[in-house]
């Protein structure tokens, strides 16, 4: 069974937020879309849902939303067709506002870096050889 994966992140500013996310070339379903949430698409199922800190704070009632600048809650990583496409992605990120968060990570077989966004929550791009994952079906 293929599940569809929804990632839920509060945000401050709604529209920068948008603006920031298609600097990186990313596209929203508009169906799922107002003044108080989008719904950013990642691949075909999966989606990280872009919120006001007031919306996302109706689904966690009684819990506070953690300051992002000065602590972590999740690190989303998202694969990446190639190094070059890894570093065109991190350089478009830095350009839109977003800061580099640690220095790249090279093994060889796998690359990545990483960035935070307009709120602080960590992101990175990884590539992976194809030649160094195997399959055991």
């Amino acid at each position: 069974m293929s599940r569809m994966m929804f990632v839920n992140l509060p945000v401050a500013d709604l529209g920068k937020s948008i603006e920031f996310f298609s600097q990186l070339g990313f596209e929203f379903n508009p169906q799922f879309t107002d003044d108080t949430a989008t719904c950013m698409v990642v691949g075909e199922s999966n989606f990280v849902m872009l919120l006001t800190r007031e919306k996302f704070s109706s689904f966690t009632p009684g819990l506070e939303i953690s300051n992002t600048r000065e602590s972590a809650e999740v690190l989303v990583c998202l694969s990446a067709v190639s190094r070059e496409e890894v570093d065109a992605l991190l350089d478009k990120a830095i350009k839109a506002g977003g800061t580099s968060f640690r220095e790249p990570e090279d093994y060889g077989f796998m690359y990545g870096r990483a960035f935070r966004d307009l709120d602080g929550h960590i992101w990175e791009f990884m590539w992976m050889d194809p030649a160094a994952v195997q399959s055991d079906n």
